[in-house]
């Protein structure tokens, strides 16, 4: 005899469906079913209009004679935001890491995407809630530019980079303590240099760094440089090094990026003999 179904372990078994289903929609790092490819498509074209919405609102003859649709835009994306943030929040327990109804969510709130969809939506609802300043306002709106940043959910290229970077995260700090330790010691040579000749423009080690960073960056805006023979001579082994020094980061970079590829390329399987692609196109001897 079937047993009747209770109207609460119905909804009960029901919940943790549709709670996967959302979560596959939001969270699922691969694109497979076309419920995924547009609902990500969508969420991404609303978050490009959104920057365009932003940025053409600095105009002010758009923004005198387009205000109330600059507006209603605005409510449109922060609704879709919110709701996207909300469920989130609620579906983010079916991801191993955060299975905890309450602690999972918490630990979900302070990743770095997840504030990021914070962020694109509280300039909105700021002024509601606090008295600010016209000034801070101005300052909110420019925050909303920070939405760009959502498209880290579904763009598998900003993805790629993300990972490219964690992985080589102790190489590029590397790299960056080295260029920290040249700037330091280009900037306090010249000033010994340069200090006596130009008291103004190299009055301290301080102030020359925004030489040492001009010229180890191959900028040189040219409003300070060095006049003394001396000055110049290091100037130009110290511009030669940071050209070398600067491809450092491009180069580690890249080598990340090529990893990666093939990475995924040997996790692509042949139909035929079930191997990686790479393998199978080594002759067996």
């Amino acid at each position: 005899m079937v047993q009747p179904i209770e109207l609460n372990d119905y909804q009960e078994s029901r919940q943790p469906r549709v709670r996967h289903s959302v979560h596959e929609l939001l969270h699922a790092h691969s694109v497979e079913t076309p419920a995924q490819h547009w609902t990500r498509i969508g969420i991404a074209s609303i978050i490009c209009l959104s920057i365009l919405s932003v940025i053409l609102e600095t105009e002010p003859d758009l923004y005198r004679d387009y205000h109330d649709y600059f507006y209603a835009f605005e409510v449109f994306t922060v609704i879709v935001f919110s709701l996207e943030y909300i469920l989130r929040l609620w579906c983010i327990v079916e991801d191993p890491g955060f299975e905890h109804p309450i602690f999972g969510r918490l630990k979900y709130l302070v990743t770095p995407l997840a504030l990021v969809d914070l962020i694109a939506v509280v300039p909105f609802y700021l002024p509601a809630l606090i008295t600010v300043d016209l000034r801070f306002i101005r300052i909110l709106r420019l925050v909303r530019l920070v939405r760009v940043m959502k498209l880290g959910h579904y763009s598998t290229s900003l993805t790629l980079i993300s990972k490219i970077i964690h992985k080589k995260r102790s190489e590029l700090a590397a790299s960056m303590f080295i260029l920290a330790i040249l700037l330091l010691l280009a900037s306090t040579v010249m000033y010994y240099i340069e200090h006596d000749v130009q008291p103004q423009q190299f009055r301290s080690i301080p102030a020359a760094f925004w030489w040492g960073i001009e010229t180890l960056t191959t900028v040189g805006y040219g409003d300070v440089a060095p006049i003394t023979g001396l000055g110049k001579f290091c100037a130009a082994i110290i511009a030669i090094l940071g050209i070398g020094l600067f491809g450092l980061p491009a180069g580690i970079l890249a080598s990340g990026f090529l990893e990666e590829v093939q990475r995924k390329r040997d996790r692509l399987i042949c139909d035929e003999c079930k191997r990686s692609i790479t393998q199978a196109l080594v002759p067996d001897p």
